[in-house]
C-alpha cells in the first residue's frame, strides 16, 4: 500500500492550474510558470510557480527538471533537486538554466517547467565518533567504481 500525506497548497495566482500528477503512479506533480521568460544560452533565472505549500514535518519537497523539456530544449534546474523544507511557506521558485549553447528557451506563462516530488525524510541525530566502520568501498569517491 502506498503511503499518503496531505500537501496544503495556497494558490498565489488563481489563473494557473493546480499542480497535479500527469499520470497515475507518477512521482512528480507538475509545476507551472507564473510568467513569460526568455532564457538566453547559458542564462539562469528564478521562475515563480504561483504556489506556496505547507509540507508536513518529516517530509521535504524536491523540485526536479522535466525530462522532455531538458531533452528537447536544454532546460535544466541549477540546484537540482531544489530542496523545500517543511518550514518554508513562500512561493516555490524554479531556478531555470538554459544549457543550449545556441538557442534561447521561450517559456510561456502556464507552461509546465518542473516537477515537485514529496518524500519522507528522517530527522537524524549526530553522533561524533573517532572512527567509522570499514566497508568494501571505504573512501573511494568520484569514479572509484571504474564504470
Amino acid at each position: 500500500m502506498t503511503k499518503q500525506t496531505v500537501l496544503k497548497l495556497k494558490k498565489l495566482d488563481a489563473e494557473l492550474p493546480t499542480p497535479k500528477y500527469a499520470n497515475p503512479g507518477d512521482a512528480g506533480l507538475d509545476l507551472y510558470a507564473r510568467e513569460d521568460v526568455v532564457l538566453e544560452p547559458g542564462a539562469r533565472r528564478i521562475i515563480g510557480t504561483g504556489i506556496a505549500i505547507a509540507i508536513e514535518p518529516g517530509y521535504a519537497g524536491f523540485v526536479q527538471p522535466r525530462s522532455g523539456l531538458a531533452a528537447k530544449q536544454g532546460f535544466s534546474i541549477v540546484n537540482t533537486p531544489g530542496l523545500i523544507d517543511s518550514g518554508y511557506r513562500g512561493e516555490i521558485g524554479v531556478i531555470g538554466l538554459n544549457t543550449d549553447a545556441e538557442n534561447a528557451i521561450h517559456i510561456q506563462r502556464g507552461d509546465r517547467i518542473a516537477q515537485l516530488v514529496i518524500q519522507e525524510v528522517p530527522i537524524v541525530q549526530i553522533e561524533e565518533v573517532d572512527e567509522l566502520d570499514d566497508t568494501e568501498r571505504a573512501g573511494g569517491g568520484f569514479g572509484s567504481s571504474g564504470k
